[in-house]
């Protein structure tokens, strides 16, 4: 079964950037859709960017647009998040998540379109 290694996170002054990077931990050509969901405690897993699996699409959570980028390596399964400006409510798990199948042309932005996770990383922002 397919794991999604992630990498990045830890303790990031307000105002500052931060790299999130999430890797397949094989090849598989069956990878469309993945993204970057966050959650903070007694709230709901949101999406915070997705793409698609030919990397034409993007999608972006409006707490976060204009101040991140997610790219896509396809060739190795790896897909990274890169957030400025950071702000205290940044401040959250983040977790990784792929989908399996489906069209190449979708970036999912619901927990449901995702079958695939990984164990999160914790993202403090200091102020």
């Amino acid at each position: 079964q397919v794991q999604l290694v992630e990498l990045g996170g830890g303790l990031v002054q307000a105002g500052g950037s931060l790299r999130l990077s999430c890797t397949a931990s094989e090849p598989t050509s069956s990878i469309t859709s993945m993204a970057w969901f966050r959650q903070v405690p007694g709230k709901e897993r949101d999406v915070v960017v997705a793409v698609s699996g030919n990397g034409m699409n993007t999608y972006y959570a409006d707490s976060v647009k204009g101040r991140s980028t997610i790219s896509r390596e396809n060739a190795k399964n790896t897909v990274t998040l890169l957030m400025n400006n950071l702000k205290a409510e940044d401040t959250a798990v983040y977790y990784c998540a792929a989908r399996r199948g489906g069209s190449v042309w979708y970036a999912g932005r619901i927990e449901e379109d995702y079958d695939t996770w990984g164990q999160g990383t914790q993202v403090t922002v200091s102020s």
